[in-house]
C-alpha cells in the first residue's frame, strides 16, 4: 500500500498542509501512523478525494472555467510571463509547481489581457500523454 505524509498529499491536492489536518480532523480522509509515528494517508483514498476535488475546484478554493469544453485537463495558475511578436505570443502559467507554456497569436493574448500577474485556467487537450514513475 502506497502511502503519503501530509505535506506530500497537500501538494499533490494543490491544498495547504492545515486544510489536510482538517479533513482529517473532519473524517474526510482517514490517516494512520507509519512506523515513526507519523500521520500518512492511504494513496487509494487520496486518489478518491482527488477525483472528487476535480469534480467541483470550488471544494478547494480553485476557480472552475466557465462554459463547457472538452479539454478535461485544467490547471488554475498565474500568468509569469507573455513574450509577444507581431504575430505570436509565447504566455507561461505557473500551476502550483508545474510551469505550463502556450503558444497563441498576439491577438488571443491581448483580447484575453494576458499580462504577468493575471490568474488564467490552462486547459490542455492532447492525443499523447506520457506517464512515469519516479524513482523510489
Amino acid at each position: 500500500m502506497t502511502t503519503f505524509r501530509v505535506k506530500q498529499a497537500a501538494d499533490l491536492l494543490g491544498v495547504s498542509d492545515d486544510t489536510v489536518r482538517r479533513w482529517i480532523e473532519a473524517g474526510r480522509l482517514s490517516a494512520a501512523a507509519d512506523a515513526a509515528g507519523r500521520q500518512v494517508l492511504d494513496g487509494r483514498s487520496l486518489a478518491a478525494l482527488a477525483e472528487e476535488l476535480a469534480k467541483d475546484p470550488a471544494d478547494r478554493g480553485a476557480p472552475a472555467i466557465t462554459g463547457q469544453s472538452s479539454a478535461r485537463n485544467q490547471l488554475t495558475g498565474l500568468v509569469t510571463r507573455v513574450l509577444r511578436d507581431t504575430v505570436m505570443a509565447q504566455v507561461d502559467v505557473q500551476c502550483g509547481p508545474f510551469r505550463i507554456v502556450s503558444l497563441m497569436s498576439r491577438e488571443a493574448a491581448d483580447e484575453l489581457g494576458l499580462e504577468p500577474g493575471v490568474l488564467a485556467v490552462a486547459s490542455i487537450k492532447s492525443t499523447n500523454v506520457v506517464i512515469g514513475v519516479p524513482h523510489a
